[in-house]
């Protein structure tokens, strides 16, 4: 689960500080997709980030299978968001040289420890993980020989590499026409379910939302508006 409480986030602007997030508080529990709506430059990127644990707010908790990230130091930070945090970014940014399976498994040597005797089981997981998004026979081909679509199924996929308990996704149909938009919000919620993650999906993309188990609304950095879908 990861809750959020009171976060507020600022950056220098000159002589001033801009108010990106302001004092705001949400919850998504297991299982479940929190959809994050609001106009352009209303803190939905910033808010995830926090929710991430890629910036520290200027006050507030992130509180992540109950351990508050905004108290760990900079190590400890990489490690809860190595062991419990998945992440989606806007663009795959896929390493161009590597294979879609590749991309999965490589993850396994970045900083975790005993990475060379879970070799096997990375690789296991990777080949179940291309399946779970529909890439089983596709695990051979490197980005510029797959779609958009199937190329952000890769990004989904390397996020659970690890198997997380919480997944922050930032608008992951942006370059994708309504269709193949559809099948990605699809996927996330179908894994959601199955892996019982806690999911924050940022996402412009307003047709999707009465399939998301809630809602939140930003504008100017502030909570405006919250409200169950399902």
């Amino acid at each position: 689960m990861i809750r959020l409480n009171d976060i507020t986030l600022t950056f220098p602007d000159g002589d001033t500080r801009v108010t990106a997030v302001d004092n705001v508080s949400l919850t998504a529990h297991p299982g479940t997709v929190t959809g994050i709506t609001g106009p352009s430059g209303s803190g939905k990127s910033s808010l995830l980030a926090v929710a991430a644990t890629l910036i520290r707010p200027d006050s507030g908790q992130v509180l992540i299978d109950d351990i508050d990230a905004t108290r760990l130091n900079p190590r400890e930070a990489t490690e809860l968001r190595r062991d419990h945090i998945g992440i989606v970014f806007q663009q795959s940014n896929l390493i161009p040289s590597l294979t879609a399976r590749e991309q999965l498994t490589v993850m396994n040597e970045l900083g975790a420890r005993h990475s060379r005797r879970k070799r096997a089981e990375a690789a296991t997981r990777a080949d179940m993980l291309l399946d779970a998004v529909g890439l089983t026979d596709h695990g051979d081909k490197r980005p510029h020989q797959l779609s958009g679509g199937q190329r952000q199924r890769v990004n989904i996929a390397r996020a659970l590499t690890n198997d997380p308990s919480v997944l922050v996704i930032d608008e992951p149909t942006s370059a994708l026409d309504q269709e193949r938009g559809a099948s990605i919000i699809e996927l996330i919620l179908r894994l959601t379910d199955e892996l019982n993650t806690s999911t924050l999906l940022v996402t412009h993309d307003l047709i999707n939302l009465p399939r998301m188990h809630g809602v939140v609304h930003l504008v100017d950095g502030r909570l405006v508006d919250t409200f169950a879908t399902t």
